[in-house]
């Protein structure tokens, strides 16, 4: 890419709406939006004050004027902008024809078409947004829970950042120190005793570890889970699947076997996006259809985080009952015992024999009993009930985890060559490892071809 290029872009999504914006950015902005624009107020667009939008209409000055679309001007001058660059939008009427209509104006004056996420590479490269936060942009764009969003606008204000920036500014602190004991060492100078070295990396270590323990929980809220009901035939899955969506998704009936296939929602308990798989009964049966229900639903074992196994309290437990709880014991799972409005066969102590260890939820579909406690089981499940939004910056991004893995790693290595006794020469080239893994989150050791797959995931227009 070419950084001094004016670029141009559809900024909104595609298809009918009230507005639709058409985005230009660098040194032509302005030139671009003085050849397009006619206003009743017969400024310059260069003339007028930053942040402001001025009504008007975008003509083709090729075609006598001809009036292309009625429009409101946004003019944002340079520096204090999203790219760094001058900015001017055209607030259009929505629909893909007046959009590409001045979106064509505007090339064939001397813009060019933006590249998928150059906006706001252009921002990063300005030093308006350094790498972290401008993944937050794309993170919060694609945002599919108000938790997600919350996470992905604090790492946009940059408190991941500042996390990073302050264990980088403690790593550098305790390098120089090692390095100056290198170069220095017949000066009489008070270098940091290697006790108090050990003691150092070790604090920062303890710092860098609990930013990582959070990536976790933060791959399930910005990814989502897989979570599948599994149990025999009409114990309740069905039900509870439209219970959990709010909706008639799935079939449901007294007779037994009626799913045949498996159903997916997206749901968000928590916070947390769930792609939810209803399955067939699981249980041995004649019919050629209802038994490749029920591989499809044994498959679906491999793929699900989690599993909400349902059993019926009102019958015994049967062969396919304890199959499931003997796979409960090794997978991360939630007892569901629904039908406890009825006269109780199976209790939960039952279900505890088999899995002492597994949450339980008591379960009456069709009256709503249970239901709010069965999502904050999932909740807890999935996150613990002690995580909390806005202590700390949450790691969400698989980038950073690993980058925060070599770091750690690094810090690792340097602590063993601290506690052995080996020569600080090696000591700082491990630090070095962390210091360059922790600039890779920020971007100030990332190379260009990073750059380039970060930024391509991006939207175009963004």
């Amino acid at each position: 890419m070419k950084f001094h290029d004016t670029i141009a872009a559809i900024a909104t999504a595609r298809g009918e709406a009230g507005i639709g914006i058409v985005r230009v950015s660098g040194p032509l902005a302005l030139p671009i939006a003085t050849d397009l624009f006619r206003s009743p107020r017969a400024v310059s667009p260069s003339q007028l004050p930053t942040y402001t939008l001025t009504y008007g209409h975008v003509v083709d000055p090729n075609a006598s004027d001809a009036v292309v679309d009625e429009v409101l001007l946004g003019i944002m001058h340079a520096p204090k902008t999203y790219t760094g660059e001058d900015i001017v939008e055209f607030n259009c009427h929505g629909g893909t024809v007046p959009l590409t209509a001045v979106l064509d104006l505007v090339v064939k004056h001397g813009a060019r078409l933006a590249e998928p996420g150059e906006f706001t590479k252009r921002a990063f490269l300005n030093g308006r947004l350094d790498l972290a936060q401008a993944e937050a942009v794309a993170e919060l764009i694609a945002s599919k829970t108000d938790l997600s969003r919350k996470i992905a606008i604090e790492a946009l204000a940059g408190k991941l950042s500042e996390t990073v920036n302050q264990l980088n500014d403690r790593i550098a602190a305790l390098l120089a120190e090692i390095e100056a004991s290198v170069d220095f060492p017949e000066e009489d100078l008070d270098f940091m005793k290697v006790e108090a070295q050990l003691e150092c990396a070790r604090t920062v270590q303890r710092d860098l570890t609990v930013l990582l323990e959070t990536a976790d929980e933060g791959r399930l809220i910005s990814e989502g889970v897989n979570v599948a009901i599994l149990g025999k035939p009409n114990v309740g899955k069905s039900s509870l699947l439209n219970a959990l969506v709010g909706t008639a998704r799935a079939i449901v009936t007294d007779i037994p076997g009626t799913t045949r296939d498996t159903i997916e929602e997206a749901i968000n308990i928590g916070g947390i996006p769930l792609k939810l798989f209803d399955t067939a009964g699981i249980r041995q049966t004649d019919d050629i259809v209802e038994q490749q229900g029920v591989q499809r639903s044994r498959a679906v074992l491999d793929k699900a985080e989690l599993l909400l196994l349902m059993f019926d309290a009102s019958q015994p437990l049967n062969d396919a009952d304890i199959d499931l709880l003997q796979t409960a014991q090794a997978q991360q799972v939630i007892l569901i015992l629904n039908k406890t409005d009825l006269p109780v066969v199976t209790s939960a102590a039952v279900l505890l024999a088999y899995c002492p260890k597994k949450r339980i939820v008591e379960t009456v579909i069709p009256q709503g009993k249970g239901l709010e406690a069965l999502k904050t089981a999932v909740s807890e499940e999935l996150l613990g009930d002690a995580f909390v939004v806005g202590e700390s910056p949450i790691v969400t991004n698989a980038r950073h985890q690993d980058a925060l893995r070599r770091a750690h790693d690094g810090l690792n290595y340097a602590i063993e060559s601290l506690a052995d006794g080996m020569p600080p020469e090696l000591v700082a080239v491990d630090l070095r490892i962390s210091l360059d893994a922790l600039g890779d989150i920020v971007g100030k050791t990332t190379t260009e071809d990073i750059l380039d797959r970060i930024f391509s995931q991006f939207c175009v227009g963004k």
